[in-house]
């Protein structure tokens, strides 16, 4: 009994120490596409899910605890009844604030343009990091990465880096895909080009430094601390300001605000009033047509 105790916990162990970054959940929506037969769509769903959270996309060690919680909405507009599609995609990704069970969305974002891949069901999603083999690979692990970077960097400043890097690395090599999302110029400025150039930007770098001062600073603290971790974010919209300063139009300006902008409005609805003031003056600033912004300073505490 003894032996077979000690063996689950070594199976436990084994399975715990080589848990994957990723805990995806993926919706196929295909209400636009009528009279087709469901289990290719079945098969997609499956195949996405075990291609995101079976792949290992990084070197480090995830307890299952760990996993980045994200959902992948993939919304099938054209299918040609065989193995084309045309979808458009969101992506949306959060983790848990320290000592809560309070879950931080830490990126909302959906694509403007559809975007055209193929699909056989049976065959395997083959992807490579240093060449593109297909377009729905390359796009998901595109995002895999993107996820995982924001993640990472919301735990320590700018520790996202190599993680942004290898999703421009699959930018870059899906240059010759027809996809326009790939593209600069030629699909407006929200697109998977500009989405990456923005993060690693220079120019940008404040948005990702507020991102490891709210949470790991902020949100984090608060729970111990409400005072402290609220000044701390409250300090943080500065990096913000900065950014807004020298690049007023920034796509993932706009994207961290979006993302943001509600969870800011609960964290200082009982804030003294002189610090709503504050957080108010600067967001009104940088996101003047937003509605939100504007019941930070209506709520009473």
């Amino acid at each position: 009994m003894k032996h077979l105790l000690f063996y689950t916990f070594f199976l436990i162990s084994i399975i715990s120490a080589n848990a994957q970054e990723l805990n995806c959940r993926v919706n196929i929506n295909r209400s636009q596409v009528q009279g087709t037969n469901e289990d290719i769509f079945r098969s997609l769903r499956q195949d996405i899910y075990e291609f995101m959270n079976n792949r290992k996309w990084t070197n480090n060690v995830f307890a299952n605890n760990e996993r980045i919680e994200c959902q992948i909405q993939l919304n099938i507009t054209k299918f040609n009844g065989i193995d084309k599609f045309t979808a458009n995609l969101s992506v949306q990704s959060s983790r848990t604030i320290y000592g809560t069970n309070y879950k931080s969305i830490v990126l909302n974002y959906k694509e403007k343009n559809d975007f055209e891949f193929t699909y056989a069901e049976g065959q395997p999603l083959e992807f490579n990091e240093n060449t593109h083999i297909s377009n729905l690979t390359s796009v998901l692990a595109f995002y895999a990465y993107i996820i995982i970077g924001l993640d990472y960097d919301t735990y320590g400043m700018l520790s996202g880096t190599e993680y942004f890097q290898k999703a421009r690395t699959i930018m870059n090599n899906a240059q010759g895909e027809p996809d326009g999302n790939w593209k600069a110029f030629s699909s407006g400025d929200n697109n998977r080009y500009y989405l990456i150039e923005n993060i690693v930007s220079n120019t940008n770098s404040g948005l990702r430094k507020f991102y490891y001062r709210y949470h790991r600073l902020g949100l984090d603290v608060m729970q111990e601390k409400l005072e402290e971790g609220r000044n701390e974010i409250a300090n943080s919209f500065q990096l913000i300001k900065s950014v807004y300063n020298r690049k007023p139009n920034s796509n993932f300006l706009k994207i961290v605000l979006q993302t943001k902008m509600k969870e800011i409005v609960k964290i200082f609805s009982e804030a003294p009033m002189q610090e709503k003031k504050r957080v108010y003056n600067i967001l009104k600033e940088v996101d003047p047509t937003n509605k939100d912004v504007d019941k930070i300073i209506e709520t009473r505490n």
